[in-house]
């Protein structure tokens, strides 16, 4: 890996340039990039810590996932480049408005697909919120794997705790090992915000969709949804 690491720090300083910086945190930095001669952007993230997720996702084409091109790891420093997802981040638009129960359902359905495919990998994403989905057209996109991790059967609890305040669920903070329940948690923090405007605890939706989010959010992850296929079902 140290090679391909090598390798590929080469090609980003010869072959492409910076168009801006997107995000920039103690633990690493989000560029948008352009290769020089195709003109073509990526996306290039480097940060430190475990990467063993977008290398399971290299080459993984999903229309709810970006498309992972190049993942590489040298001394616990990352280098990723993925596709480009240009469209409307979800957090800017609930700035503006709400969702209805209909478009909710829809947009959730989807992240549901990507999920779908990543904990078919024994990946869980952990870090579910508005600000790591982009609306593309019909497309709802599930990005940023910095937090992800693979299950690790027999593990008792995370060893780091990672995360966005308010979206993790609670083994996140070392009460447990998170699975793929972990992610149906912030799933039905994130359909409670995109109807209300509101975290459940604050003002939970109406109706069915209330329903949902309170299954999601129980504290015990034995009592939420067992997978995205029932969750799929449920909203």
């Amino acid at each position: 890996m140290t090679i391909l690491y090598t390798w590929l720090e080469t090609i980003l300083r010869e072959e492409y340039e910076q168009v801006r910086m997107l995000k920039e945190s103690p633990r690493g930095s989000v560029r948008l990039v352009r290769h020089k001669n195709s003109g073509k952007q990526f996306i290039l993230r480097r940060f430190t810590g475990n990467g063993e997720v977008y290398q399971k996702l290299l080459g993984c084409s999903c229309p709810n996932l970006p498309l992972v091109l190049e993942a590489a790891e040298k001394d616990g420093e990352n280098l990723v480049i993925e596709e480009f997802i240009q469209g409307d981040n979800l957090g800017f638009l609930l700035e503006g408005a709400l969702f209805t129960p209909k478009e909710t359902r829809g947009i959730v359905k989807q992240l549901c697909k990507a999920l779908w495919v990543l904990h078919s990998m024994a990946a869980v994403h952990r870090d579910i919120k508005p600000e790591n989905v982009i609306l593309c057209g019909k497309d709802a996109v599930l990005i940023d794997f910095d937090a992800a991790r693979l299950h690790k059967p027999g593990a008792e609890a995370d060893t780091q705790v990672l995360g966005t305040t308010g979206f993790a669920a609670p083994e996140q903070y070392g009460l447990s090992q998170s699975d793929v329940r972990t992610d149906i948690y912030s799933l039905g923090v994130l359909i409670n915000v995109m109807l209300t405007g509101e975290h459940p605890s604050k003002k939970l939706a109406e109706g069915h969709m209330g329903r949902v989010v309170q299954r999601c959010t129980q504290v015990n992850p034995q009592k939420r949804y067992k997978d995205v296929l029932h969750l799929m079902e449920a909203v």
